[in-house]
């Protein structure tokens, strides 16, 4: 029996295959070189950097390996190597640079901090229970602010910075760029997929009050390239043999069921129906734990922030 190859990312929203940008990367390499696989949505764990990962049989490929998805994707599963050829080309290492750094740190200050929230909260907690979510968010904002070293002293200098240095990435990637359909040497590489993946985040998911979007939109070859990009990989991507499937297990490689028949059913006996209610009970217990933590931790978070209003201190804490 062939193989199946099988990539798995986090869900679909905003018209896109996933939200996630480093699964969209990944994904839009493979359509580059014509790889052939299926696409499986991973729901749990939404904030693990396992995220996203390809199964080959009994192989799993991690995106938190070596360097990265589509590294794992050329030297593990065997994926053509695109970038063959052009990585020795002068602006190859800035440009990297340029897409790796300065404009993933402009999109993850944009999803987390600049637009309240609502694009990253949709793209990776939205399927968790509302408590659960909220602090998985919460505690990526707090890392984002940690990694900016952003206080409240110094946010809105902060936020110049990060915008000022992915308006200069974009200008310079749009004169590398030109009316050429790719970033060098007229040929795809996976460069390509890491900038269209954070392009069609920035169009697709953003809202238009988004300053970061706002930049993008000034440059006229860099919207078009995005917009050929969704027309041929994705609005055009033929629909695979069978429909998707929802993993639990980041480390699951099971192979998939069908959906069983339905059993009759039977009159349930009364250990059951005790065993029913006292969950409940417990899960009951649980949220309500969780809000009186939620409400304890704002309130402590409100006296913090007025201390540090008066001292000049963190607006964010361990």
């Amino acid at each position: 029996m062939a193989e199946v190859n099988t990539l798995v990312v986090r869900k679909p929203c905003f018209g896109l295959p996933t939200g996630c940008p480093q699964c969209l990367s990944a994904y839009i390499y493979l359509k580059f070189a014509q790889f052939p696989f299926f696409l499986d949505f991973h729901l749990n764990n939404p904030h693990s950097d396992q995220i996203p990962y390809f199964e080959v049989g009994d192989t799993v490929a991690y995106n938190n390996e070596k360097e990265g998805i589509i590294e794992c994707l050329k030297k593990d599963v065997g994926v053509v190597d695109l970038d063959s050829g052009v990585s020795s080309l002068p602006d190859w290492i800035s440009t990297k640079a340029i897409l790796t750094a300065w404009l993933a740190d402009a999109l993850a200050y944009e999803l987390w901090l600049g637009c309240e929230g609502s694009s990253a909260y949709t793209i990776y907690y939205s399927d968790l229970p509302w408590p659960l979510g909220k602090i998985l968010f919460w505690k990526k904002a707090h890392w984002v602010k940690l990694k900016h070293g952003i206080t409240n002293d110094n946010a809105e200098v902060k936020k110049e910075e990060i915008y000022e240095r992915a308006k200069s990435a974009y200008d310079a990637l749009s004169s590398c760029l030109g009316e050429q359909n790719y970033l060098f040497e007229n040929r795809p590489s996976s460069l390509d997929a890491i900038f269209l993946a954070h392009g069609l985040v920035v169009l697709q998911a953003l809202p238009e009050s988004s300053m970061l979007r706002t930049k993008f939109l000034e440059h006229a070859n860099l919207v078009r390239y995005v917009q050929q990009c969704k027309t041929e990989l994705i609005e055009a991507a033929p629909s695979p043999p069978s429909g998707p499937q929802f993993h639990t297990n980041a480390s699951s490689s099971a192979p998939k069921s069908s959906k069983p028949k339905n059993k009759p059913k039977r009159e349930k006996t009364k250990e059951e129906k005790t065993f029913k209610r006292k969950a409940k009970y417990f899960v009951a217990a649980q949220l309500v734990a969780v809000v009186v933590f939620l409400t304890l931790m704002t309130s402590f978070d409100d006296a913090e922030l007025e201390l540090d209003d008066a001292d000049g201190g963190y607006d964010y804490y361990e």
